[in-house]
């Protein structure tokens, strides 16, 4: 084995409960140690029986085995009763050179990885952090998607923050009554999701859920989709067919962009919710249907009304309840959430392991404004789960638009670009750590790390400079 040497990591990793199978005591127990130092709880056992009893009745997120024990091929024996008892668990397998072959066949089988002896200390901690880190985010995804849809029983909002839970608690309010719902918001914070939401948790989830973007729509096009025509109505009508409110009969209709609708188009629509009846083009028999109506934009409507360019009548119908959703940078506590999940959805579809965040990559992500909301922020993962090496994304796959945005904010009190001159340096020290404990919610050994000083000196600074 090689010497110890100092993990070039600056960010500590997940702590795990891991398993050690190796038949000699002394490489064993150099490995625990090794692990024990970022704060892993090992367990130490030498054969393969042992193991068998540690699996069978314990619980590990990653087991370390010696492939060569008793037999040739007893660390495949403890892998297959991993993959029986515990299947969350990570397994790495230990070999000699001439074993390699063995243990990449057990790679398809189910096997987290491989390392050779004589060990390298570091590579081999580096190698069981990530493995703990995948395991314990997916245990950690999978507890709070638990949590959420058995607390609220929503789906696809993902978020922990206060903003968020208000408006988990508002569908769960409105969903079972008919009352129209308006959800504002700015593009790209998911309010397609709170329509769908409504309508899973309605009395009309077996029925039709039908949605319709108004933008961008000519008034004749947008008129035909809406109420539909009859066989002759205009040229190339040659039969008749049904709108969205006809399609959506007894379900829930989503109408997003409410708010770019044309102003002539709008007294139609608000017949049909104040009388519940349609008109097809070229008819005059209205047909009368029992839609559920739920409504998005990312549009001030009362400022659009009084300005003439939105009918006061319809806003008033439409907003019977407003669900504003918060933009990202609103509810920053929920990113490393939003992160994760994005992270685990796109290594799935690409089939190769779920990759873990660097706390450095993490920070950058949580301070950036995020303009695009959620879908900018799933994009920006996307690109990140592409580019990354081994299955970890630091701070150089974070895309460079976001890792060089300023956030000085001069408004807020801050330094901002181009007011350093003649600025004293207690003033600049002060900055710096008001920010970066913002910037960490608070938490002073990371405050500590990133500006690079004890957490001794910044107990000291804290008290010296008045922050909290």
């Amino acid at each position: 084995m090689s010497g110890d040497a100092p993990d070039p990591r600056n960010d500590r990793p997940m702590r795990a409960q891991v398993l050690i199978v190796d038949d000699e005591p002394e490489h064993a127990e150099v490995m625990a140690e090794a692990l024990r130092k970022p704060g892993h709880v090992c367990t130490i056992v030498h054969g393969l029986e042992p193991a068998r009893e540690e699996i069978v009745h314990g619980a590990f997120d990653v087991v370390v085995t010696d492939l060569v024990m008793e037999h040739e091929q007893a660390g495949l024996d403890v892998l297959a009763l991993v993959q029986e008892h515990q299947p969350d668990a990570a397994t790495i397998l230990v070999t000699a050179h001439g074993d390699v072959p063995t243990a990449k066949a057990a790679l398809k089988g189910g096997a987290y990885d491989f390392i050779e002896k004589p060990l390298d200390l570091v590579v081999f901690r580096n190698l069981v952090d990530r493995a703990a880190e995948t395991v314990l985010l997916r245990h950690r995804a999978a507890r709070l998607e638990g949590q959420l849809d058995a607390a609220y029983g929503v789906e696809g909002i993902i978020g922990d923050s206060a903003g968020i839970r208000g408006v988990i608690n508002q569908i769960r309010k409105v969903a079972p009554s008919t009352i129209p719902v308006l959800v504002t918001g700015e593009s790209g914070t998911g309010k397609e999701l709170v329509a769908a939401a409504i309508h899973r948790l309605s009395k009309r989830a077996s029925k039709r859920y039908a949605t319709f973007n108004t933008a961008g729509q000519s008034e004749s096009l947008l008129e035909d989709q809406l109420f539909g025509h009859v066989r002759g109505a205009y040229t190339g009508a040659d039969r008749d067919r049904e709108g969205v409110f006809e399609y959506a009969d007894g379900g829930t209709l989503f109408l997003d962009e409410i708010g770019d609708m044309p102003v002539s188009m709008q007294p139609r629509l608000l017949r049909v919710l104040e009388s519940g009846e349609v008109i097809r083009l070229g008819s005059n028999d209205p047909r009368t249907v029992d839609v559920r109506f739920v409504s998005a934009t990312n549009r001030d409507l009362r400022k659009a009304s009084e300005e003439g360019a939105f009918r006061e009548d319809l806003y008033f119908r439409i907003r019977g309840v407003e669900i504003r959703i918060p933009p990202l940078r609103e509810r920053r506590d929920d990113i490393p959430l939003l992160v994760n999940h994005a992270a685990g959805r796109f290594a799935a579809e690409m089939d190769r392991p779920i990759p873990t965040v660097s706390e450095p990559a993490m920070l950058r992500l949580v301070s950036y404004s995020w303009p695009g909301n959620v879908r900018e922020l799933f994009n920006a993962v996307h690109r990140m789960v592409i580019a990354c090496d081994d299955d970890r994304i630091e701070v150089r796959d974070v895309p460079e638009e976001i890792r060089v945005e300023d956030h000085d904010d001069e408004s807020a009190g801050g330094l901002g670009p181009g007011s350093l001159a003649g600025v004293g340096l207690d003033r600049l020290e002060k900055e710096a750590i008001r920010q970066t404990l913002a910037l960490t919610g608070g938490n002073r050994e990371q405050t500590a790390g990133l500006l690079g000083i004890g957490e001794r000196t910044l107990y000291r600074k804290l008290k010296e400079y008045g922050l909290r």
